[in-house]
């Protein structure tokens, strides 16, 4: 298996899953999502699956289904599941892998164990952040969630209308390198995906 790039956000509905399909077009990369809850029949995976015009790409089936769209704890606590991260055994693939996680780093997975236990220290994590009040204060508690368990941070990604105040001291105070921005855009489609991933790229290349 080539590099392993795994997305992270800051909290949920960030952009986590529109950074996913634009770095897994800009590389040809495989996805997979390890952890679905909830949308099963128009799940993260659909969406990617959508946008992406490369016919390279395969798509691995999540390790873990749950019905219920909440915490993945919650959802299989309803489901009458137990679930663990051992569980989520990687693909088997030679090619790059895009890793999307549920939620954000700490979203728990049972009682003892959270989405960030599921990356491994050779992942290159990519944290997505998307400017609201407070968001200062998850980015940065993100950063030193990753930095505590001795994973890299391979750059940063902002999601939503520019906030320059915002990003300048996040960046600043992290030294993290900034892999790209993804605008407020109407709609995401193929076309549009396919532009934002020739801007990762160049930028992917050099980081």
């Amino acid at each position: 298996m080539k590099d392993i790039y795994f997305i992270t956000g800051i909290s949920t509905e960030v952009g986590k899953t529109i950074t996913a399909a634009i770095l897994t077009e800009a590389l040809e990369a495989d996805y997979w999502k390890p952890v679905q809850a909830g949308d099963l029949d128009h799940s993260d995976t659909h969406k990617v699956k959508s946008w992406i015009a490369n016919t390279r790409t395969v798509f691995h089936p999540s390790a873990i289904e749950l019905q219920t769209p909440m915490s993945p704890h919650a959802a299989a606590e309803i489901e009458g599941r137990r679930l663990k991260a051992d569980q989520c055994l990687r693909p088997q693939t030679e090619n790059t892998l895009v890793i999307e996680g549920a939620g954000g780093l700490l979203v728990p997975l049972n009682t003892t164990e959270t989405i960030v236990d599921l990356i491994q220290p050779s992942d290159k994590v990519i944290l997505v952040s998307r400017h609201y009040l407070g968001s200062i204060n998850h980015t940065l508690l993100s950063v030193e969630a990753l930095q505590a368990r001795g994973l890299k941070l391979f750059g940063m990604v902002f999601s939503g209308d520019e906030h320059p105040s915002t990003e300048a001291i996040i960046l600043e105070k992290t030294k993290v390198p900034m892999i790209g921005r993804i605008r407020e855009e109407k709609h995401f489609d193929r076309s549009l995906i396919s532009q934002y991933a020739k801007q990762f790229r160049d930028v992917l290349r050099t980081t």
